[in-house]
Order: C-alpha cells, then sequence, then structure tokens
C-alpha cells in the first residue's frame, strides 16, 4: 500500500495537509510503528501531485522536517465505512429532490424500516430498500403497500431488503415495545406526544387507554408514575404484545397495567361497568368521534380526555366535545390544543385535551 511515512509528532499537521488536498485512503486507519507513522494515500493519485503535496508539508514545517513516500506492505487495518446520506447512495438512480422526499418518508421502529415510497419512484424500490439497508443499518426494510385498514389498523407490507422478520423490539424514553410490525399498529412519530401525555400524569391517577396497541402510552407512563391503567384493543395480536410487554418492562413501584381485548364498546359494559377514570386516551382518529360519547360517560368529574382526530384545525374537535358534553349534562374546559403531525397537505393528525366536569 502506498503511504507517506512520517515522525509521529509531525502525524497531525501533515495529516490536515494532505487531508485538504483529498489524497487521504479513508478505508484504512493510520498506522504508527517505531516512532514513524504512515497515512494511507489513494491510489490514484498522479505521482506530480503526490510531490507537490510532500512539499507543501515540508515547507510547512522547515528544513529539519523529514517524510517519505514508501511502498509499506504492514498490515493496516481496514476501517468499514458507512454511507453519510441517501445522497450517497441514490444520487446516480434519482433526483434530490426525490431523495430529499425519502429521507422524510420512512420510519425506523426497532431494527425494521418501513419506507413509502410514491408510485411513480417504485421502479427503483429494490435499489432504495437496499440504500436504506446501508444507511440505517437496520435488519429489515419494507415498503408500504397499502393504508392503514380495519379496525386492528394494519396494512400490507413489502419486503425490500433484508430479513423477512417483522417482529422486533423498540425502544423508546426508556420503554422496550415488543411487536410485529405486519399485524399491529405502531407509530414511532408519536413518541414526542406520548412524553406530553405522560409528564400531565400524577400519581394515584385511574387512566384508561381506549385503543392501546401494544401499549406505547401505558409504558411511557408507568415508567415514571404509580398509576393503575387499563389497555383496550380489539387486536388480539396487539393485546397478546402489549401482554408480553407488561413482562419486559420495569414499570414504578405501585402501578398496574391490565390489557383487555375487545370492542372498547362493549368492554365498557362489561369489564368496566360502574368504573370511572381520571384520565382517558383516544388516539385512534380515523374513529375516534365515533367513541367521544362514550369516552365523556367515563370520566370521572374533573377528569381529562386526549381527543385525538384527523383535522385541518381544532375547531371541529371542540365543537364535538361540546356537544358530547352537553348530551350529558357536562362542562368541557379545552385544557390544550396540539398538532401532533402532518398526514397530509392540509391535513394534521391533532389532539385536544378536554377536561370533562360535571354541571352544578
Amino acid at each position: 500500500m502506498l503511504t507517506i511515512k512520517i515522525k509521529v509528532r509531525n502525524i497531525e499537521s501533515a495529516r490536515q495537509i494532505i487531508e485538504s488536498h483529498k489524497f487521504i485512503n479513508h478505508d484504512y486507519r493510520i498506522k504508527v510503528e517505531d516512532g514513524f507513522g504512515y497515512i494511507p494515500i489513494k491510489d490514484d493519485i498522479a505521482q506530480e501531485e503526490l510531490d507537490s503535496v510532500i512539499n507543501e508539508v515540508k515547507d510547512a514545517h522547515g528544513e529539519d522536517f523529514t517524510i517519505e513516500l514508501v511502498d509499506n506492505d504492514s498490515e493496516f487495518d481496514s476501517i468499514k465505512i458507512y454511507p453519510r446520506s441517501m445522497m450517497d447512495l441514490l444520487k446516480d438512480k434519482l433526483s434530490e429532490d426525490e431523495i430529499a422526499d425519502l429521507n422524510s418518508a420512512y420510519d425506523v421502529i426497532g431494527d425494521v424500516v418501513i419506507v413509502e415510497i410514491p408510485e411513480e419512484l417504485q421502479i427503483h424500490k429494490k435499489e432504495i430498500g437496499e440504500a436504506l439497508l446501508a444507511f440505517t443499518k437496520r435488519r429489515t426494510i419494507y415498503m408500504k403497500k397499502s393504508k392503514v385498514k380495519g379496525v386492528t389498523r394494519v396494512r400490507d407490507l413489502e419486503l425490500l431488503a433484508g430479513e423477512d422478520n417483522p417482529i422486533t423490539i423498540h425502544k423508546e424514553h426508556g420503554t422496550r415495545l415488543k411487536l410485529d410490525v405486519k399485524n399491529v399498529y405502531f407509530s414511532p412519530r408519536l413518541a414526542t406526544e406520548r412524553k406530553r401525555v405522560a409528564d400531565l400524569v400524577r400519581d394515584g391517577e385511574e387512566i384508561l387507554d381506549m385503543f392501546a396497541g401494544v401499549g406505547p402510552f401505558p409504558f411511557v407512563i408507568a415508567k415514571e408514575k404509580s398509576v393503575d391503567i387499563t389497555a383496550i384493543d380489539i387486536n388480539e395480536v396487539a393485546i397478546q404484545y402489549l401482554n408480553e410487554n407488561i413482562k419486559i418492562n420495569k414499570v414504578k413501584d405501585g402501578c398496574t397495567i391490565r390489557a383487555i381485548c375487545g370492542d372498547t364498546n362493549i368492554v365498557a359494559q362489561n369489564e368496566l361497568k360502574g368504573r370511572k377514570f381520571d384520565r382517558l386516551i383516544m388516539n385512534l382518529p380515523g374513529l375516534a368521534p365515533e367513541f367521544l360519547d362514550l369516552a365523556v360517560s367515563l370520566a370521572k368529574d374533573g377528569g381529562v380526555i386526549h381527543y385525538y382526530e384527523f383535522s385541518n384545525g381544532f375547531s371541529q374537535g371542540i365543537e364535538e366535545a361540546q356537544i358530547a358534553c352537553e348530551k350529558q349534562n357536562k362542562d368541557v374546559e379545552i385544557l390544550n390544543t396540539r398538532k401532533v403531525k402532518s398526514t397530509s397537505p392540509g391535513m394534521w393528525h391533532v389532539v385536544i385535551d378536554c377536561k370533562i366536569k360535571d354541571k352544578n
């Protein structure tokens, strides 16, 4: 291997000059041996260019400076170079704008990546999958093949690269969430929202998560607060993983999490009959309006409902909460409104925090 041999005390200053010309071979580490350093040089540098750089280094250090270009047969440690961006991997296939759009079109869930690729780019889906595999250094790359559908909230996925294994463990705010991305709904983009809600909770609360999935809201809350949480979901697979997650997560002393599989309307008439809650989480934005009357009926006097829906603003959700409360002779105080994430141009996944109070 062609290297520049230089005294150890001068390695760093010489390296900076050589690097400014982009001559260093970064596939290998600089080697130090017997008082000298050996800086690996790229193979395709012309001799006159190398001589020029060597003279530049010598000029920077004075006449007593010694440096030589050698073929060093000593073993060099290779460096595994990961791409710094998707641009590095796809620049020959896609435009800069197309690559920029892809950078915001994928979610990392544990060691699985799920990407949404526009139809016009799907002719490059395999290259995109391989690029994501290299860039994210995850195990599996899936492409979305459908929207979230049905009461179980799952979507069709197509393997693009890596291992066809949809089971993973996602880490969030100190919790570990085991799930199957093909058979349950989970969005890592709600991590900030889950932490926001958890920070509002006080010890001793009774909490109902009406559409819990594998339990991301309950476990982020239970990590820090001593509360009683009832978590419902109609998806049997989600409840199976929620129960597994109860076993693998450490919760605060005094905290309990109970998982129930079923339609929340039916569960309310049976397992929850006679119960009221301090806080209710309604993260099912596509169908939440249909369950708002039920949530109001299950809220204690002064209880809080975190009501999520898809909307272009907050006025619709606030009006729905007011109507639901009026029907049950209750008042509602809007504590907070927030755009959680964008879902399409002009449309948002929003949350409205509602405090439910009995009328005097």
